[in-house]
């Protein structure tokens, strides 16, 4: 039979750890309850990994993995390992390689509110050739970068809400090419709205990461899959930085080549 000071002693340990382990589950309990509601204030879904083009078959598109097609030569300058355009006159920058099936990430930022750009996809040969400044190429799959700033100016300039487009990541086809876009869609049907707003505003950089195989291609914004289509054709070709209006810089361009 223990005394009673017995007793206290052999009950110190127990005590001991039964309250280090109601301790434990309180600082348990009170991190992952802070880490919901932080992600439902922000109307958030936990965080998801980027794809940053590093890894086996990635490789960087530098300098000398672009050509001029129809700009000034200070329209797309390298500088401080990134490509930086003023915008004009309207026009592409191809890269010097065409692709078919890839992978592509890239970060790229508005410098003006308002600002339009995008990069198109598997554009031809005939598209580029004589495009004179302030043109567009009639061939393409355009991965869409708007800044959020642009839906209030189009509405002042033509006095009409802009319903046919997002400041999100729309994909769509240029001109004479084709693709069935993934839904929503667009009012008309031919662009792929994003099924959810991602896109930060001007001055803050984004990411893209754009899966396009066999006719079909697919968009994430700064990391979860938004937007894209398939059955697109044509389905080769070149990629295009696109300069339209605006200053925007495009930095961190990667692509991995696909079977």
């Amino acid at each position: 039979m223990l005394s009673n000071e017995g007793f206290r002693t052999a009950a110190k340990p127990a005590l001991f750890k039964l309250l280090s382990f109601v301790l434990l589950v309180f600082l348990l309990a009170a991190h992952f309850g802070r880490s919901t509601a932080q992600q439902s204030a922000q109307g958030q879904s936990p965080r998801k990994a980027f794809i940053d083009g590093t890894g086996p078959g990635w490789r960087t598109l530098g300098e000398k993995d672009f050509a001029p097609v129809n700009g000034k030569p200070d329209t797309w300058v390298w500088k401080d390992e990134m490509w930086q355009s003023t915008g004009k006159p309207i026009g592409v920058f191809r890269t010097t390689q065409k692709f078919t099936n890839f992978e592509l990430v890239a970060e790229w930022r508005h410098l003006e509110f308002g600002g339009n750009s995008g990069i198109f996809a598997w554009v031809p040969d005939e598209a580029l050739k004589d495009l004179p400044p302030d043109k567009l190429p009639e061939y393409g799959i355009e991965i869409q970068m708007l800044d959020h700033g642009y839906a209030e100016l189009y509405e002042k300039r033509t006095g009409k809400k802009g319903e046919f487009f997002t400041t999100n990541g729309d994909v769509f086809a240029v001109g004479k090419s084709k693709m069935t876009p993934f839904p929503p869609l667009s009012p008309n049907g031919s662009r792929s709205f994003p099924r959810k707003n991602l896109s930060k505003g001007v001055n803050e950089w984004n990411h893209y990461y754009v899966r396009a195989i066999n006719g079909e291609i697919r968009l994430w914004v700064n990391g979860e899959e938004v937007s894209g289509g398939n059955n697109c054709e044509p389905r080769t070709g070149y990629l295009c930085l696109e300069a339209e209006g605006s200053p925007v810089e495009f930095r961190n361009i990667r692509i991995r080549e696909l079977p």
